[in-house]
């Protein structure tokens, strides 16, 4: 009945908690309810929804809607669309200012991703990640492009509050390993899941490292506003994020690339708005029409556009942002210090990157897993679930802690540490 593609696609759900998910959705943690299940696994950002709910609700109703908003557009977006975005990763990203026409919008992150690996690469190349990374970044460099997924998991230092571990000697060896089918390098920052940066001259390093060897480096920077207050953090004194893009612009290079989403600084994930920033005029034409089918509707370029000309909210709205991420951030650290359970420290975006694996029997997938299952069947607590990011030990689990209210986190980490404490005293 189906496509051979078809077929597989039917049995291989998009993530590997999907059971666990729709169970903690039919019981939901709410004020009337706080002995529901909190879902602490899925990368949103709703920590202030009422605020942009009110914003965008005024927009639509105080502003003319446009003449074009009704028919097509360009294929890149509609260019008052472009201007705003370009205005707005300007200033509040970038620095300095930067062309509209080398911005390209599709209708998320995940399009983005897609359209990139069908231009970029052949089928059976290889798109390499710093591993622990995104989990869905495999579906969504395979399922059209075709692209295979290699993961980079050991380094020559451990994690720790600076800049990312990783060094040109493990580009090089990935290189050794896959030869001219290494196509794309994918940098995110902050990190998904570590949160870790990378340096401004680490950046650089590897960015002629990639020039030299003819591979396209692509950062996504999709929560490069999802930071930190560095002071209520204590993060004084450690060097703070810089963007790539002024380096993309001074190199020019037909090799350097840019991811953003509006999905996680703006906590609009549901709207759909990821962008492209290239200044090779040939990747981005193929990305035009490849991307028709992945076009942001026009109200929602428009309502975005008007969003983003309001400079003085959006600026108070990231800087509200900071402080609400850093106050979750704490929550759940100042709970794992408790726990003796060890994590990387992070610099932004909306994970923690924790260590349980003194609580499994062994250290394998097998106990990572069913460890996992049991903090959510015995608690309503669903972190995201072990495997699929590449992560060399068994036992690290992702925590997302803006997807939920405060008292819902707190309530979260109480049973958590509630389990762990009861686990821990079973085992003495």
């Amino acid at each position: 009945m189906l496509s051979q593609r078809g077929r597989r696609k039917a049995d291989e759900p998009l993530r590997p908690d999907l059971d666990f998910l729709s169970q903690a959705s039919e019981n939901p943690y709410a004020p009337d309810n706080t002995t529901g299940a909190i879902a602490l696994c899925i990368a949103e950002n709703l920590l202030q929804w009422d605020a942009m709910r009110d914003k965008l609700q005024a927009i639509a109703r105080d502003q003319p809607w446009p003449e074009w908003m009704a028919a097509y557009t360009q294929l890149g977006g509609a260019p008052d669309f472009r201007e705003a975005v370009a205005g707005f990763v300007s200033r509040h990203i970038a620095g300095q200012p930067l062309a509209a026409d080398h911005f390209c919008g599709s209708a998320g992150a995940t399009a983005v991703v897609e359209v990139s690996a069908m231009c970029l690469g052949d089928a059976g190349d290889y798109a390499v990640f710093p591993a622990p990374a995104y989990q869905a970044y495999l579906p969504d460099i395979q399922n059209k492009a075709g692209l295979l997924r290699h993961d980079i998991t050991h380094y020559a230092r451990p994690f720790g509050p600076e800049e990312h571990p990783l060094s040109l000697r493990e580009l090089d060896t990935a290189r050794e390993t896959l030869g001219t089918r290494f196509r794309m390098l994918v940098l995110t920052q902050p990190d998904n899941p570590t949160g870790a940066i990378y340096g401004e001259a680490q950046l650089r390093e590897i960015a002629e490292w990639c020039i030299r060897h003819q591979i396209h480096l692509i950062v996504n920077e999709i929560y490069a506003l999802s930071r930190f207050d560095r002071q209520t953090a204590g993060l004084e004194h450690t060097a703070p994020f810089v963007s790539f893009l002024p380096y993309l612009e001074q190199r020019d290079s037909p090799y350097l690339h840019w991811w953003y989403s509006f999905s996680k600084d703006f906590g609009i994930s549901g709207f759909r708005v990821g962008l492209l920033y290239s200044r090779n005029e040939t990747f981005r034409q193929a990305y035009g029409n490849y991307n028709a089918p992945h076009q942001i509707s026009n109200p929602t370029q428009w309502l975005l556009a008007r969003l983003l000309e309001d400079d003085a909210w959006v600026t108070a709205f990231q800087e509200r942002n900071a402080r609400l991420l850093t106050a979750a951030y704490r929550t759940v650290t100042d709970a794992l210090d408790e726990l003796k359970v060890p994590y990387t420290p992070a610099r932004g975006s909306l994970f923690v990157w924790a260590d349980f694996s003194g609580y499994l029997p062994e250290r394998n997938r097998e106990a990572a897993e069913a460890l996992w299952a049991a903090i959510f069947t015995e608690t309503g607590v669903l972190l995201t679930a072990p495997g699929g990011l590449g992560q060399p030990e068994a036992g690290w689990f992702r925590i997302v802690y803006s997807g939920v209210s405060t008292a819902a986190l707190a309530e979260a980490m109480r049973r958590l540490s509630q389990f762990l404490n009861v686990r821990r005293g079973s085992a003495t």
